[in-house]
């Protein structure tokens, strides 16, 4: 087996240097503070609009949640959502939006492969684990709080 010298480390080294992006921390901060700051005023602009409309505070809160989700979806149907992350990051990746564009480019990606193995299975390739530690999590804290009740 042949050996690896110095001189090809250090070329190889000097390869991935120049292959690797190189990223400002500050300007993607700033960017996902953007992206996401834009997100919740779409969410806040929402709630308020439903709330001058006469729609109940926890009605509102729903309806902002389904409408989010679904720009969410068909901006990611229309590829839109894969730009948005790629330039604000976290801020665009972090809300429920970012969820539901998880969820949606599984179903886009796998679509081909047919309905039921296709969509109907790589859907749940994300939102399978959410669901499954967010119920665990939920029976969890449900026991801590019952325990705590019976014993005051």
């Amino acid at each position: 087996m042949a050996e690896i010298t110095e001189a090809q480390k250090q070329q190889y080294n000097k390869y991935v240097k120049t292959v690797t992006p190189t990223h400002n921390f500050w300007m993607q901060l700033v960017r996902a503070f953007l992206v996401g700051g834009i997100i919740c005023i779409l969410g806040q602009f929402i709630l308020n609009t439903l709330g001058n409309m006469g729609v109940e505070k926890q009605d509102a809160a729903t309806w902002c949640s389904v409408i989010l989700v679904f720009l969410s979806a068909l901006l990611t149907g229309l590829g839109l959502y894969a730009r948005l992350t790629k330039w604000g990051g976290a801020g665009a990746l972090v809300p429920i939006t970012g969820f539901a564009n998880s969820v949606a480019s599984c179903a886009i990606e796998f679509g081909v492969e047919g309905q039921v193995f296709g969509i109907g299975c790589k859907i749940f390739t994300i939102a399978g684990p959410v669901i499954l530690y967010g119920v665990f999590a939920t029976w969890l804290l449900g026991l801590g709080y019952w325990l705590m009740q019976i014993w005051g």
